[in-house]
């Protein structure tokens, strides 16, 4: 049961943060002209709107009871473990903090009349995915480490 747990939980923390890496290694997402960003971007909230949440909390009930469990076993992979719930953690504060909201406002734009601080928030909201990315990529290494033990 343990092994089918972690397993499980480093699965999807592996698809988040691979998802997460694909975002900040498209440069030409960034050089996008603004109402084709706009428009790439409320095409894709949308998906990722719904599926984020789900792919997140499941991802982090998993992770918690692998830490549950492997707090018998003790050991740095339980150490390990609990890194990366951390991290985990902080994507999600991260994410529903700041993210987010910057994901509502470039929803709320109208792609061929753009404000005039568009660029400022879609530079905010790269340097923040950025963070998250590494903070995500950081817990994955961390599970895989974990399982190593």
């Amino acid at each position: 049961m343990f092994e089918a747990v972690r397993t499980g939980a480093t699965a999807l923390l592996g698809v988040f943060a691979g998802g997460l890496v694909f975002t900040a290694l498209a440069p030409s997402l960034r050089a996008l002209p603004g109402p084709a960003y706009v428009r790439y971007w409320q095409t894709l909230n949308a998906d990722y709107g719904r599926a984020m949440p789900v792919l997140l909390l499941t991802c982090l009930a998993l992770m918690v009871a692998t830490c549950v469990m492997a707090y018998s076993r003790g050991g740095p992979g339980f150490w390990l473990s609990v890194g990366a719930v951390v991290l985990v953690v902080a994507v999600i504060v991260l994410t529903v903090t700041r993210l987010d909201a910057l994901n509502r406002l470039a929803d709320s734009w109208n792609p061929d009349l753009l404000p005039v601080d568009w660029a400022r928030a879609r530079a905010e909201w790269w340097n923040l995915h950025l963070v998250r990315t590494a903070m995500a990529v950081a817990g994955f290494l961390l599970l895989l480490l974990a399982r190593a033990r």
